[in-house]
């Protein structure tokens, strides 16, 4: 089917709804335009689903209620995600995957298939263990990879091309009723949780309920313009506020963590405000509206650009700034190493600047270029750790203790009894032992068995917490 006879049965359709509430009795013209946009959909359900698939993560939760003797339980969650490389790549959301020691994957049995089944109750396709590539929690994404190739996959569209009301079908599987598919429209292409968040969400009314995570949103040309994440709701299950991340945030996500599996995340080293009245009356300025620096950091690469701060930003790689929220937010999708071309206002006077992107210096994630399993792996703890030393201590926010170990990655298959470690925890202590470094903690632990669990002392983001752990 062309995307023109596509765009043009879906516009039928809306008309034929209009239409009909003041045309008691369709004609034989209109009941064969009907069943040509059912058919519409159902091809477009079938180009899709194969894609899709459901995730089982398996893990580990608190004491279960069968007796204290009892320290960890089994658990069990799905999810869903979408398949974007015939090689097995798969993205989903990071909570679906992110606690699990075992992910597991069920294709829709056309995704591999050759047998055309003529039963509308198709088999169950048997799970395939997935290796978890990587996640990133800033943005909820995860990728996966299945020991598979030749797959049905789907493309990630240019979410920038979304508008409001544009109609999408959400696909996955709610309460794990695998391969399901709702429809609904684009509520809102760039919806913030938070005003200063640069992460922004495709707001859908398109029903998503628990289980869809993960999921694919696509448009009408079958193309993957978000991946379905969270919903707003009261009752617990959809209420016509789903969510989804835009699709060019999945692609640079996704890439990144194929190639590197981390996400590296740039800055240039700015404080963008937006203007408003009474900034533009307090400090003279032009106009009312728009993006003033209120900070440019010293040695940054803005600094270095020839920034300051005062400056007026017109533009960002030719897209015109209107004010601060829309330049963090196309700031955001930019890679490190990236040049950014920014035309600013200084005294009257415009001046153009070419900054380059660093990685940002509160992102824990760079810390694994630091580390190597053969030197910085502690098996028990499943954890790539660092000794702290002064450069590391520089990198991090101001510590209230300055020894022990710097958690630099997590192995992602561990397993857990509440919360796990991350990336910029400091261990202090194991079982009130102090610990000093990477020999100190090995040495601590050596005195515990496999599956026996332990209680880590750890620094985070300035506190300190307890951590119950399981030893691998």
């Amino acid at each position: 089917m062309t995307k023109a006879k596509s765009r043009h049965l879906f516009t039928s359709l809306i008309l034929m709804m209009v239409l009909s509430v003041h045309t008691p009795v369709f004609s034989k013209h209109g009941i064969t335009t009907l069943s040509e946009i059912s058919n519409s959909f159902k091809s477009l359900s079938e180009q899709v689903s194969p894609a899709v698939v459901n995730i089982v993560a398996i893990g580990w939760t608190g004491p279960s209620e069968e007796g204290a003797s009892a320290l960890l339980s089994k658990s069990q969650s799905t999810g869903s995600g979408v398949i974007v490389d015939l090689n097995g790549f798969i993205v989903t959301n990071a909570h679906v995957v992110e606690d699990a020691h075992k992910i597991e994957v069920i294709l829709n049995r056309a995704a591999t298939d050759q047998v055309q089944f003529k039963s509308i109750l198709k088999p169950r396709s048997e799970p395939v263990e997935a290796e978890l590539i990587g996640l990133d929690q800033e943005t909820d994404l995860a990728v996966l990879k299945i020991p598979l190739t030749g797959l049905s996959h789907l493309e990630l569209a240019n979410s920038d091309e979304l508008q409001q009301g544009q109609l999408v079908l959400a696909f996955g599987s709610p309460m794990g009723l695998q391969n399901s598919v709702t429809m609904g429209v684009v509520s809102s292409v760039a919806r913030q949780m938070s005003p200063d968040a640069p992460m922004i969400y495709i707001q859908t009314d398109a029903a998503i309920n628990p289980g869809n995570s993960g999921g694919p949103l696509v448009n009408i040309d079958g193309k993957v313009v978000g991946i379905n994440t969270f919903i707003f709701t009261q009752s617990g299950g959809n209420e016509g506020l789903g969510f989804a991340a835009p699709s060019n945030i999945v692609r640079n996500v996704y890439m990144q963590i194929k190639e590197r599996g981390r996400v590296r995340r740039g800055e240039i080293g700015v404080k963008a405000q937006s203007i408003n009245p009474d900034m533009a009356k307090g400090l003279g300025l032009q106009q009312n509206w728009g993006v003033i620096l209120g900070d440019v950091r010293p040695e940054s690469p803005a600094d270095k650009a020839g920034l300051k701060i005062g400056d007026i930003v017109l533009s960002l790689n030719s897209k015109p700034m209107e004010n601060g929220r829309q330049f963090n937010v196309n700031l955001y999708s930019k890679n490190v190493d990236d040049t950014v071309a920014i035309e600013a206002l200084r005294k009257g006077k415009k001046m153009n600047f070419h900054v380059a992107v660093v990685e940002r210096e509160d992102n824990y994630e760079r810390l694994a270029d630091l580390v190597t399993p053969e030197e910085n792996l502690i098996e028990q703890l499943r954890i790539l750790g660092l000794d702290l030393n002064a450069n590391l201590v520089g990198m991090l926010p101001k510590l209230r203790t300055e020894t022990g170990v710097l958690v630099a990655a997590r192995i992602p298959t561990y397993s857990f009894s509440g919360e796990g470690f991350k990336p910029g925890d400091v261990i202090h202590a194991i079982n009130q032992t102090p610990i000093a470094g990477l020999a100190g903690l090995r040495k601590a632990l050596s005195n515990y068995a496999r599956d026996e669990s332990i209680v880590a002392q750890i620094e985070r983001r300035g506190e300190f917490m307890y951590l119950a752990v399981q030893l691998q």
